[in-house]
C-alpha cells in the first residue's frame, strides 16, 4: 500500500478539497450537465467544472476531493492517453479505483496574470473546467497537456 501512495504522489499534478458554492451559477441549465462552482479549502483556488450529473451528482455545500493526474498507473508509468477501459476484466488496479468520477482531457489554455495568479482551462470531451489560483500551486499543469481529472466526495 505504501508503494501506491508514493506512486500516486509522483503522478499528482494538483490536489485539493473543494466545497460547492453554486450549481449552474450563470443560470444556464443543460439536460445532463451541471456546472459546479467551488472553492478549494487548502489552496483557495476557484473552480468551475462541468459534470455529467446523471453519472455523478454534486449539490451545493458538498465537499469533494479533486485530483489532476498525469497517469492512472499506480507505478507512475506514463499513460498512453488512449486506452483506458474502466470496466475491462483485464484492467490492472489504477488510481481511478480510489475515485468515484474520472475524466480524461487536455489543457487548452493557461493564462498567467501579473498578480501571480493563473487561470487553467481544460476540456474533457466538451465538458469544461476552469481553475484559477496562485501560480505556485499549479506549476505542474502545462499548456496542451493530457491529464486525468478524478473526483470523490468527502
Amino acid at each position: 500500500m505504501v508503494v501506491q501512495i508514493l506512486s500516486a504522489d509522483r503522478t499528482t499534478l494538483f490536489e485539493d478539497i473543494f466545497e460547492v458554492t453554486a450549481l449552474n451559477p450563470d443560470g444556464v441549465k443543460w439536460d445532463k450537465v451541471n456546472r459546479i462552482q467551488a472553492t478549494g479549502s487548502t489552496f483557495e483556488c476557484d473552480l468551475l467544472l462541468d459534470v455529467h450529473c446523471e453519472l455523478y451528482r454534486l449539490d451545493e455545500s458538498d465537499k469533494f476531493t479533486l485530483v489532476l493526474a498525469s497517469t492512472l498507473h499506480l507505478d507512475g508509468s506514463p499513460a498512453d492517453h488512449s486506452s483506458y477501459h474502466p470496466h475491462s476484466s483485464q484492467s490492472e488496479p489504477s488510481l481511478a479505483d480510489h475515485y468515484d468520477y474520472v475524466m480524461h482531457g487536455r489543457v487548452f489554455d493557461v493564462e498567467y496574470k501579473k498578480d501571480n495568479t493563473v487561470t487553467v482551462k481544460l476540456s474533457f470531451g466538451g465538458l469544461l473546467m476552469r481553475l484559477v489560483g496562485d501560480q505556485k500551486h499549479l506549476t505542474s499543469v502545462q499548456p496542451d497537456q493530457k491529464l486525468y481529472l478524478l473526483l470523490k466526495k468527502d
